[in-house]
């Protein structure tokens, strides 16, 4: 069996400006100024806590942990107010891959993401997905990418080696969380770290969804 993970912020959904409202709103209930939008996008994908340290390391741990509530507060009331599809559609492409993948006999689908469980389950949820996957691991149970835990735990859940697991992300987080865990990462580059930035940890670069499946055949065939 292939394991197929995914990343799903700025990998499967576009929730960019769900995240740089929260951000904001998190921000100004501190009278705070917030960081502007590529500061703010280089650090999606990390678990919150780590995000705001790299966002704001002078400030004290106790500022730090009210940005991180004040940005899940705000984000849980958008999400609550739009719906969570709404808030982060899928990408072109996307929902046409994962059925075509779910599909088959030899492939199994997991997530690995630095959302909440609540976050994922309710996007999942809206979009019609999470009977595709049978493992998804979340920022509430694993220390932040790009440590491996959430690799190594999908692969223990799966009951699939590292050489016949691949990693899809838009982050070099993602990228090097995969080599952390043994496995391939595939670069996407319609999310939010600059394609030429994914090139430096990773050869396998994606420009649209449509790509992967035979993406996936070359790289399984020489690993084969």
């Amino acid at each position: 069996m292939k394991l197929v993970i995914f990343d799903v912020d700025g990998t499967l959904v576009d929730s960019q400006a769900t995240i740089l409202g929260a951000m904001t709103a998190a921000f100004a209930s501190l009278d705070m100024p917030a960081p502007d939008r590529a500061a703010i996008l280089s650090i999606v994908g990390l678990s919150l806590d780590q995000a705001m340290f790299r966002l704001v390391p002078e400030r004290p741990l106790e500022e730090r942990d009210a940005l991180v509530a004040g940005y899940r507060n705000a984000y849980s009331t958008h999400r609550a107010q739009t719906g969570a599809a709404a808030g982060s559609p899928l990408y072109p492409g996307a929902l046409e891959v994962i059925e075509t993948l779910a599909a088959r006999d030899d492939v199994l689908l997991g997530i690995a993401t630095g959302k909440s469980r609540r976050g994922l389950t309710a996007l999942l949820d809206d979009h019609g997905l999470a009977k595709h996957f049978v493992t998804t691991q979340v920022a509430d149970d694993h220390p932040s990418k790009p440590h491996p835990s959430m690799i190594l735990t999908a692969l223990a859940e799966s009951g699939c080696e590292a050489g016949d697991a691949v990693m899809i992300g838009d982050t070099s987080y993602d990228m090097e969380m995969a080599r952390n865990a043994g496995v391939t990462g595939i670069g996407v580059g319609w999310g939010y770290h600059a394609p030429a930035e994914l090139a430096a940890t990773t050869p396998h670069l994606l420009d649209d969804f449509a790509a992967l499946p035979g993406a996936l055949e070359q790289i399984w065939k020489v690993t084969a």
